[in-house]
């Protein structure tokens, strides 16, 4: 049985990835159906109902930067922000909002319902159509063949999914919902690298239940962080505080007195977590030296009395899991609403994707999100709308984009994964990055949105408030650079230590601000009657004065580092022939050669980034391509 219509782009799960992926190949100017098992539950945050945080935050930024819809979804649900790393330098700090689950899921949906070119169907994916190495279509569960030019893979965690709660273990996709059988395995079927992975989950508190007075509160901070360029504080519901509690001795004994009732280690779970967000019983045994850990109580939305504990993801029984949470401070009389519970699930290798996450298998065939081991919200949505976009330029004989380590974390976050695989959960960190001094939050639009713009992601307001902001920004730049000022001048307003060495001269009001003590918005600030230092007409939020600063005082570093990409620029667009036979390359040795047939890299960059290929093979590689072009007639 065949559907009626035939679309462009088939964006298959409806979680972060596959909305983003939706959304962005049908902006993009391809008819689009997102397939999902449940309309209900688009957006749905199956985890921790929040957005951002450290390197995530950056992911949010580029993601909105790009046009997609995260940040902004996060500002009209989000009921608690706080910027991390506050304290430390710029390159390192993330944004992170608590959300209000139900109200982010409506936003979502309300998204999706209204974006031209998008359609959206409830049904189960049950096999792909693919002939000839391309990917024709999808099959539904009710036999229903729907025809295609592209397809976009976003299952989360639902391929062959087995949740496990102490000795008890069973079929889902996530609580409450149904494990794909089918698809996994004619995934499978279709010859493409398979592993396993898990993931968990803590219980859920009757916020009645708790006694927040034996609780430390943490408030949000003030003036509220705004997560998308184009946000605004207005957007956001009532702000709501956390709180803090820590685990104690009796809930580690409580925990170690339970581990042969664990799956995580009476080898129920074979499957690797995630490093970075280890289980209860994973911190307990890692970290045995340590007397407690924080739990935060995040509010899961303004009505509502449900709490998640973050910081105490379990899969121990349910008799032992109120027996913990019992013994935390404040949570005596605790009731549970939903017990924690671990998931593991099928990913597939991403070094058989392209840069683009097209597989190398099958053409028109595209992957995002947990199905390509990662783990995260924002990480995700960064995949989709990437996917998403990329399927929809296929099918519109356009261009593909593969954006690059140097800028973006999206570019970082693909390399990695197309580059390295994984196999644990991938998760996003701003030590990933060697360039993060340029990626920063607060300039992912100036990297990104120019970008997205000529992508045709960007929509005409986004472009017109970018431009405005950009075009104030230069000019003001430019402006303290030919605005002198005698130095001598600071004295009345600048106590010694904050200026340092005392200089009788004339400098630019840029170079003054170089000095790390003084401040953009303090300095225009000074009203004198011999010296007004602000521009006519210019008025300066806080996140643009903040960006002036980062940019004069960093200047010397940032120029450092934009020439280190700029070396590195030729050998990431140095593309590799898809047709070299690696394996005939005699003058490699036998373990490149192996390495390089495996990964197929796109360029010399990405070569160069596949452990145990050396400089010396690079320069091997580099002379072959070079002899082949040659004799192809191309340089």
């Amino acid at each position: 049985m065949n559907h009626p219509f035939n679309f462009d782009v088939i964006v298959v799960g409806g979680g972060h990835a596959g909305t983003e992926a939706a959304l962005s190949s049908a902006k993009s100017g391809s008819v689009t159906l997102l397939i999902t098992g449940n309309l209900d539950t688009l957006g749905q945050m199956s985890c921790n109902p929040s957005i951002g945080g450290v390197g995530k935050g950056h992911l949010v930024k580029e993601i909105d930067a790009l046009g997609g819809s995260m940040a902004l979804s996060a500002d009209y649900a989000g009921i608690h922000f706080k910027v991390l790393n506050s304290s430390k330098g710029p390159a390192v700090r993330s944004t992170r909002a608590q959300i209000d689950r139900s109200l982010y899921r409506q936003i979502v949906r309300e998204k999706l319902e209204n974006q031209d070119n998008l359609y959206i169907a409830q049904e189960t994916v049950s096999s792909l159509l693919i002939k000839n190495n391309n990917v024709v279509g999808v099959k539904t569960s009710l036999g229903i063949s729907v025809k295609a030019k592209s397809v976009v893979l976003t299952t989360g965690t639902f391929l062959n999914g087995i949740i496990h709660i102490g000795e008890n273990s069973f079929s889902g996709g996530r609580s409450g919902d149904q494990a794909v059988i089918s698809l996994a395995d004619n995934l499978k079927d279709l010859g493409l690298p398979q592993g396993r992975l898990k993931t968990g989950t803590p219980p859920r508190i009757d916020g009645r239940t708790i006694d927040f007075d034996m609780l430390q509160i943490q408030q949000g901070d003030c003036p509220t962080p705004v997560f998308s360029f184009i946000g605004y504080r207005e957007m956001h519901p009532k702000q709501l505080p956390c709180w803090i509690t820590r685990t104690n001795s009796i809930s580690h004994e409580i925990v170690r007195n339970a581990f042969s009732r664990s799956p995580l280690y009476n080898g129920s779970i074979e499957s690797k977590g995630p490093r970075y967000c280890p289980s209860i019983e994973d911190k307990i045994t890692r970290f045995s030296d340590k007397d407690s850990h924080q739990v935060f109580l995040e509010p899961e939305g303004l009505h509502t009395n449900e709490f998640y504990p973050n910081g105490i993801s379990t899969s121990l029984p349910f008799d032992v899991q109120v027996n913990l949470i019992r013994s935390l401070n404040g949570l005596h009389n605790a009731h549970i609403l939903r017990y924690g519970y671990a998931i593991e699930y099928d990913y597939f290798d991403p070094k058989f994707l392209k840069s683009t996450l097209e597989t190398r298998n099958i053409n028109g065939l595209y992957f995002a999100g947990q199905i390509n081991g990662t783990t995260g919200y924002e990480e995700a949505a960064a995949q989709g709308l990437l996917a998403g976009l990329n399927a929809s330029r296929r099918c519109l004989d356009l261009d593909q984009w593969s954006p690059r380590r140097s800028d973006s974390y999206i570019g970082v976050m693909i390399d990695d994964l197309i580059t390295r695989g994984t196999t644990e959960p991938y998760r996003m960190f701003t030590s990933r990055a060697e360039y993060r001094l340029t990626l920063r939050e607060d300039n992912a639009d100036l990297r990104l949105t120019d970008i997205g713009r000529n992508l045709g992601i960007v929509d005409d307001n986004r472009w017109d408030l970018f431009n405005r902001k950009r075009d104030l920004l230069n000019k003001e730049l430019q402006r303290l650079k030919d605005t002198s000022l005698n130095f001598k001048f600071l004295i009345k307003y600048y106590s010694d230590d904050k200026l340092g060495k005392n200089l009788d001269k004339d400098l630019s009001v840029f170079d003054i601000l170089k000095r790390p003590n003084i401040k953009y918005k303090d300095l225009m600030s000074i009203k004198d009657p011999d010296c007004y230092l602000l521009g006519p007409g210019v008025s300066y939020d806080d996140v643009l004065s903040d960006q002036i600063d980062i940019h004069i005082k960093y200047s010397g570093y940032i120029s450092k580092q934009s020439d280190e990409i700029r070396k590195i620029s030729d050998n990431d667009s140095y593309t590799i022939p898809d047709t070299i036979d690696y394996l005939s390359m005699t003058n490699l040795s036998i373990e490149v050669r192996q390495k390089l047939n495996d990964y197929r890299p796109e360029t010399i960059g990405q070569a160069s980034r596949i452990p145990g290929v050396t400089p010396a093979s690079l320069s091997v590689l580099f002379v072959h391509i070079k002899r082949l072009k040659s004799s192809n007639g191309s340089i």
